[in-house]
């Protein structure tokens, strides 16, 4: 744990506190939120897949996708030890944090983890441009690799919510998932969602 501690006190400190480990035992709201002890904690810079829309991979593996990024999540914090930096506040009061797993004798990104795998995308700003620009690449090599959803279909949720659809997603069928292999990075963004 040390090392992740190093790594945590290195990055700057928000106003309302510093580094704050968490318990395998939170309840997620989403692949990128989560609640412990009636406060609400936002992975910054990440976007997770919505819930109530749809994916399907090759193997004929199909669900809902949000649920599918609340298991990639849960993932890391059944199995790591998390530690978190509070970075500041979303406009529903929620703590964006940066956060790191202990794996090993490493400290992992936990943002970078779930984006990289697949199961979690780059968050966006209204101009289309990546929050954290590590995390595009990030995508981008999980794209390119077809690792997780990116193996096969699924509406990617930045142009959802860029297109101010998160009210609608319930009502998207398979036939407007995109296929992920071929949904570039840059092309993610509206026009690339459910037509």
């Amino acid at each position: 744990m040390s090392t992740l501690l190093m790594l945590l006190s290195s990055w700057p400190a928000a106003a309302d506190g510093g580094a704050m480990s968490f318990p395998a035992a939170v309840q997620f709201e989403t692949g990128d939120t989560w609640v412990h002890e009636d406060s609400k904690f936002r992975l910054f810079g990440v976007q997770a897949c919505l819930r109530d829309t749809r994916y399907r991979l090759p193997d004929g593996e199909e669900g809902d996708c949000g649920l599918r990024s609340i298991g990639a999540l849960a993932a890391l914090f059944s199995t790591n030890t998390i530690a978190c930096q509070p970075v500041g506040t979303a406009k529903d009061d929620a703590t964006f944090v940066v956060c790191a797993a202990e794996v090993g004798d490493a400290a992992l990104d936990v943002g970078t983890a779930l984006i990289s795998s697949g199961f979690a995308f780059a968050a966006v700003q209204p101009s289309g441009a990546a929050v954290l620009p590590a995390y595009a690449v990030a995508e981008g090599v999980a794209k390119e690799d077809g690792s997780g959803l990116w193996a096969g279909q699924f509406v990617h949720p930045s142009a959802l919510l860029l297109r101010g659809e998160q009210s609608e997603v319930s009502e998207v069928e398979f036939e407007g998932l995109q296929d992920g292999g071929d949904l570039h990075h840059s092309q993610r963004l509206p026009g690339a969602a459910v037509e």
